[in-house]
């Protein structure tokens, strides 16, 4: 369990860096990706505390209030990242090339896949599956700064200012996804 709270640890350290490396950059270059990404990284360091609690034996009253308030960003964030999108495509909003907020989330793709990896082969070693559920979240992480990077790197290298807020939309498709998974339990109890 030690290894696992570790893993955990680690990544809730990368993303609270990255929410305030996240929010500097995409505020200076006026992306939506980044700026979607970033509060992605919020609500992920609040999924990494519930999975810290699981670790701990925490009771299952807990988890679930925890689960219900991510499932509730993660609404709150599609809904947010739908509006700026639709609103940065519409008014033809361009965001200017940020190389920070690219050397940051490439960097990140490459940390989440390690961190993926370890909680993966942790959690199959220690026969838990909420670690393994966790590293499953942590390689999509990955995937999300990959549409990231393609979407701010389309716009800093061949100009194209729609990649940035478009690639938003696949952090919209995601939210959407696990807002359902977190509120499921929920709505079927109701």
């Amino acid at each position: 369990m030690t290894r696992g709270r570790r893993l955990e640890y680690a990544t809730l350290a990368w993303n609270v860096i990255g929410t305030a490396v996240l929010a500097v950059t995409a505020w200076r270059a006026r992306s939506v990706a980044l700026a979607g990404f970033g509060l992605d990284s919020l609500i992920e360091i609040g999924a990494s505390l519930v999975v810290v609690w699981e670790l701990r034996a925490v009771h299952e009253g807990r988890r679930r209030h925890a689960q219900r308030l991510i499932g509730i960003s993660f609404v709150v964030l599609a809904l947010y990242l739908t509006l700026t999108t639709v609103a940065a495509l519409a008014l033809r909003l361009r965001p200017h090339p940020s190389p920070w907020g690219l050397a940051w989330t490439s960097a990140t793709v490459a940390a989440m896949l390690a961190l993926a990896r370890a909680k993966s082969h942790t959690g199959r070693a220690l026969d838990n599956a909420v670690l393994r559920a966790e590293g499953r979240v942590t390689l999509i992480d990955a995937f999300l700064a990959s549409a990231v990077v393609i979407g701010v790197g389309a716009n800093a290298l061949a100009g194209w200012w729609w990649t940035d807020p478009a690639s938003g939309m696949v952090i919209v498709y995601y939210a959407l996804r696990e807002a359902h998974a977190s509120l499921r339990p929920a709505l079927s109890a109701a």
